[in-house]
């Protein structure tokens, strides 16, 4: 049986546009969670870890901590992380209980 850290390490094998999983990246000291696009989006959504603001992959890709952040209320890069790690968890007991 594989662990949560076990599936979010062979996830990040793939390169950005390929992950079903968030990941961090950190650039100039401002770090992003990145959650993967879903089929019908037209880019990738980085979230500033502790605060609640995103910006498009793109924009950051391109320029980094000078990224355009908005504000969004719901959501923080930690709020993605535990997210995507409760999702694996669940699906990992209950594949163990089957």
């Amino acid at each position: 049986m594989r662990s949560v850290d076990e599936i979010f390490a062979d996830d990040r094998r793939y390169p950005p546009v390929e992950r079903s999983l968030p990941w961090e990246e950190t650039r100039g000291g401002v770090t992003v969670v990145v959650e993967p696009k879903p089929h019908w989006a037209e880019d990738i959504t980085a979230f500033r870890l502790t605060d609640r603001a995103y910006c498009t992959y793109a924009d950051w890709t391109a320029n980094g901590p000078d990224a355009r952040f908005f504000r969004h209320p719901e959501t923080s890069g930690k709020d993605v992380m535990s997210k995507a790690r409760a999702m694996l968890a669940r699906e990992i007991v209950s594949v163990w209980r089957a």
